[in-house]
């Protein structure tokens, strides 16, 4: 399983909610979609929403490539090990930002 985490900033908040409202109603494909969530929560620098997929068979990724409208987005891999899973098996989409470790520890 793999999740995507796609950051906002708020005065973009109407494009991340479209964006989220285009994952929910084109890919049948993932697992879960969850709400925006409007401030910074765990590691992630930014507010965002996540969504759950199992795998790139049906072309998520590149997918959520072409719709994004210019979100960061983090793709990183579902292993237990959440430290590793937000440093070394991640993919980004656009800007990389920071990832606040002392937040996983």
């Amino acid at each position: 399983m793999y999740h995507a985490h796609i950051y906002f900033d708020l005065p973009k908040l109407a494009l991340a909610k479209q964006v989220h409202q285009l994952i929910a109603s084109n890919r049948s494909d993932i697992r879960k979609i969850f709400p925006l969530v409007t401030r910074r929560v765990g590691p992630h620098d930014k507010p965002m929403f996540e969504v759950h997929f199992n795998d790139d068979q049906n072309g998520f990724i590149d997918w959520l490539d072409q719709n994004r409208q210019g979100l960061s987005v983090l793709i990183h891999p579902v292993t237990g090990d959440e430290l590793s899973d937000h440093t070394t098996g991640t993919q980004w989409l656009g800007q990389a930002l920071p990832i606040h470790i002392q937040a996983i520890v």
